[in-house]
Order: C-alpha cells, then sequence, then structure tokens
C-alpha cells in the first residue's frame, strides 16, 4: 500500500483541513457557529535503555511497574514496535525529526573529539547538534499552540551550538544537555534553558574502579559514589512543575528520563524495598561505569522509581483536571545495555529477542510502547502493528492538525490508537543502519548484516520473525526474491555527511 496514501492527503482531497476534523473523543466548543477542536496535551516518555520485557506488562517478573503496568491496562500496548537506533543520541534525532537512519543527520553517537578532549574536558559539553534548519516535533508543535518542554537527556547538541533544545523547538528544557554527564545520576550541575545549575553534589569521574584498598562488601566503600541531588529526581519535580504551569494550554511534554542507563545509582530508600530479593555480587566497575554493591537490587530499584515518578505525573494529571485530554506515550530509545554492571541475562530484559543495545538484532532495537488516552483508546488492547518511532511525528501531526515534515519516512499510526485497524495505512518496510549493520523488515521478514565497512558486499541473513523469533535460522537462500528488495532497499540509503557513518 502507498504509505502517501493516508488521512491527511485524503482530507486534503477532500478539500478540509486535518484540524477541522475531530478526533473521536475530543471535546467541541461552540462559538459564533463554528466548531473548535480542544487540542489534545501530549506527554512523551523515551525510558534510557530499557528492554522491551523489563516491565511487567510485557513479562519482567522480578522488577515492579505498576504505573506502567496501569498505563497498559488503560490503553494500548504495542508489540512490533521499534526504537529509531540501537543507541541513545541517533534514536533521539529520528524520534524528533519523524526520519530513519537512511535519511536522519544524525546516525550514531558522536562526541566530536576534533573539539578536544571530550571525555575529559568538562568544558566540552554536548554531543554533534543537530542542524540549524532541523524541523522537530517541538517546532511542529509549537506551530499549532502547543507549549512545549524537554525534561532529562538531551545529546543532541549544547548550549550554544545549533542543536541547542531551546533553538529545536523546546520553550523549556531542563536536565542533562550532554550524554557523558548522564552517565553519574548525582552530578554537580543540570541544565536550564541555557543556565547552568549547580546540585548539592561534589563531582567524580563517572567511570572509575573500586579502589583495591577499599572492601567490595562494606557499604561505605561506595560513599563516594553516592550524592544529595538525585538528577532523575529533580527531572520530575521540573517536569511537575511545568505541567502545573502550563495546565491551561495545550502541551507537549518531551520527557527522556535517563533511567536505566547505567552508572547503577539510586537512593536508600528505593534500594530498601529490594534488599535481599535477589542474590547479589558487588561490582567493581571494571565493564565501565561505577562500582556498586548491590547491582541487580539497584538497578531494580532505579526501574520502579521512575515508574514511580510516572505514577506521581499520572496524580498529578487527574489534580489538574487535564488526564481525561492528555495522550501518554512510553517507549524506550534501544535495548537493553549489556556493560556496567548491569545483568540482562538475569532480568531477561529482552524477552525473547536476540541482541542487546549496539545490535540491529530484535533485542536492540524491539521496544516497548504504550500508548493512554482516556475515552479514545480502548483500555487493556494491544496492537502487532509494525511500527518505528519516526511514526510518531506524523502520528502527532495527525492529531494536532499540526504539518509534519514534507520528507517524513513515518506514517500516521493513529488510526490503530483509536481501534480503526482497517483504516490503517502499513508500512511498505521499516530500515536501521547503525555502525557496521543494516537492518529491514518486510512485514514478516527481518533481514540483518554486519561488517559492511570491511566488507561492503556482505550478503543478508533473512530471518522469518513468524517463527523464528529469536533470529536464529537463516533462510535467506530459500528466499532470493525477499533478499533482492531488501537489497534495493538498503540502497535507498542517503549517504551521511559524516564519513564515520557511512560504508
Amino acid at each position: 500500500m502507498n504509505k502517501c496514501f493516508n488521512r491527511r492527503n485524503f482530507l486534503k482531497a477532500a478539500g478540509l483541513s486535518a484540524a477541522s476534523v475531530l478526533v473521536p473523543g475530543c471535546s467541541n466548543i461552540s462559538s459564533a457557529g463554528k466548531q473548535k477542536v480542544q487540542k489534545p496535551n501530549i506527554i512523551y516518555i523515551l525510558a534510557d535503555d530499557l528492554g522491551y520485557a523489563e516491565v511487567g506488562c510485557y513479562g519482567q517478573k522480578k522488577i515492579k511497574t505498576p504505573f506502567i503496568d496501569q498505563l497498559a491496562a488503560n490503553g494500548m500496548k504495542f508489540t512490533q514496535h521499534y526504537s529509531g537506533s540501537a543507541v541513545c543520541a541517533p534514536t533521539r534525532c529520528m524520534l524528533l525529526t519523524g526520519k530513519h537512519s537512511g535519511h536522519a543527520y544524525i546516525r550514531g553517537n558522536d562526541e566530536m573529539s576534533e573539539r578536544g578532549d571530550t571525555w575529559h574536558d568538562r568544558s566540552l559539553e554536548g554531543q554533534r547538534p543537530l542542524l540549524e534548519d532541523t524541523y522537530t516535533i517541538g517546532h511542529m508543535l509549537q506551530k499549532v499552540g502547543y507549549k512545549t518542554c524537554c525534561v532529562g537527556k538531551w545529546g543532541l547538541g549544547w548550549y550554544g551550538s545549533t542543536g541547542d533544545p531551546n533553538k529545536q523547538g523546546f520553550d523549556h528544557f531542563y536536565g542533562y544537555i550532554c550524554q557523558r554527564e548522564a552517565h553519574n545520576y548525582y552530578p554537580d550541575h543540570l541544565w536550564r534553558n541555557g543556565k547552568k545549575v549547580p546540585l548539592k553534589n561534589e563531582y567524580y569521574f563517572p567511570h572509575e574502579k573500586l579502589p583495591k584498598d577499599k572492601d567490595p562488601n562494606e557499604s561505605k566503600s561506595y560513599e563516594k559514589y553516592r550524592g544529595n541531588d538525585y538528577a532523575p529526581d529533580k527531572m520530575a519535580n521540573e517536569v511537575m512543575t511545568w505541567l502545573k504551569e502550563n495546565k491551561n494550554e495545550p502541551f507537549f511534554l518531551y520527557w527522556a528520563t535517563p533511567v536505566p542507563h547505567v552508572s547503577l545509582q539510586v537512593p536508600e530508600d528505593s534500594l530498601e524495598q529490594y534488599k535481599d530479593a535477589f542474590e547479589d555480587k558487588p561490582y567493581l566497575g571494571d565493564k565501565g561505569y561505577l562500582p556498586n554493591q548491590t547491582p541487580r537490587a539497584t538497578y531494580a530499584a532505579m526501574v520502579t522509581r521512575m515508574d514511580s515518578e510516572i505514577g506521581r505525573m499520572m496524580k498529578l494529571l487527574k489534580e489538574l483536571g487535564v488526564a481525561e485530554n492528555t495522550i501518554i506515550i512510553f517507549s524506550s530509545d534501544n535495548g537493553p545495555t549489556f556493560n556496567g554492571g548491569t545483568d540482562s541475562e538475569y532480568f531477561e530484559s529482552n524477552g525473547p529477542f536476540n541482541g542487546l543495545k549496539c545490535s540491529l538484532k530484535e533485542g536492540g532495537i524491539r521496544a516497548p510502547m504504550i500508548a493512554s488516552w482516556p475515552g479514545r483508546i480502548k483500555p487493556g488492547t494491544t496492537s502487532d502493528l509494525i511500527s518505528g518511532q519516526w511514526d510518531v511525528m506524523a502520528t502527532l501531526a495527525d492529531i494536532t492538525g499540526a504539518k509534519a515534515s514534507a520528507d517524513t519516512d513515518g506514517i500516521s499510526f493513529l488510526p490503530t490508537l483509536l481501534g480503526q485497524d482497517e483504516k490503517q495505512v502499513q508500512h511498505d518496510y521499516l530500515y536501521w543502519e547503525y555502525g557496521n549493520q543494516q537492518a529491514v523488515r518486510i512485514g514478516k521478514w527481518k533481514g540483518y548484516r554486519n561488517n559492511l565497512k570491511k566488507k561492503p558486499d556482505t550478503p543478508f541473513k533473512l530471518f522469518d520473525l513468524s517463527s523464528d523469533i529469536g533470529e536464529t535460522k537463516d533462510v535467506a537462500k530459500d528466499n532470493p526474491e525477499i533478499i533482492k528488495r531488501m537489497l534495493d532497499i538498503s540502497k535507498l540509503r542517503v549517504p551521511s555527511p559524516i564519513k564515520a557513518w557511512n560504508f
């Protein structure tokens, strides 16, 4: 099906605008004989390195996530949704710009070492910035009257660069401007709208090993890696304050929480609920990031604390009287990680999938997505629609009457949200590239290949996800026509101006 034949083009052909057609369930206000749409508030929550199966509604048994599970019970759970990429920065770019990784500008985590020693010179915060003429979801919604806010981890440029969040569609920003700084949950500062906000924490490098003279079984050996101001708490408080201040007009909140990306750090009051819950062995910092005495308990507590803050936000929306007109979408930027003391195997973090963060196998890019919208999305529903995070821009455009980027790779999944599956346009394919890898999804088929920088003609391996969700049996030889199609799709990528991101 032609992806261009969507609701927006249909309305245009009929001489209507999206804003003139009410989304079912939205409120009407009559004025001088004309109907006006009460635009819904939008909250998009992006977890960081949260695996597909690390919340209860997706099968998690060891980590408690009652409020995220409640979101799913109130709305729709997607089982075939994908992140934009397998690591942080490119996913954020693809989410905000509506482009897949064959077209997006940011295609990897680029610390821009040409600026200097970015890992040790703290004056060089920030990653490669978005370009000046970038059109983001923030810009799109500002144009139709939304107040916009980003709280959390940015990773798409530093203040003063073209990637400054206040230049990229967000009226308000608070959090980590730099991904490297986000490796420590007790930083000595965060940022608010271009100004550095000091926190009551002492600085320490977020990649240290436990000193050899420290006893790994003694709590006091880890005192250095604690602080007074826990960054996720400060961010959650900022979310609550901003919502209170903007409750009377349409708002878009992009809550890019840094949780549960390592380092493993959480306040003691959250750790208490997992005390003695798991067999735990101290992590000494030998696989990057900071040491931790009880890594499994800490990881679980981090996820549960994030869940609790989402619950606090849900309660506040009701108190403010805006819950009924607010759509909440929850997802993750990539699969679970493999370092820093985490134990994805123990928690079965990626469910039945193979691969972790940095991999374009299913485990690296299959992401949870939950959408809740009272009165519009039927509670307790599940969708197997094949979709990607670059679809969010088109979907929010459809919901609000805004104009998505003309060259978006996304398709609106609004019909699916509204239970109108017969009207849902399907992707012909999904495409990813990252590092040496390419992946293509066509219906039930998943193609994957690696080592492309050394061997550009590496053949695709082909997996039938309907019977081989773990991507273990290569059936490429039996399906040459599918392989040819995937090769043709892989050639549609636009070469990146950043040489390191090309094959």
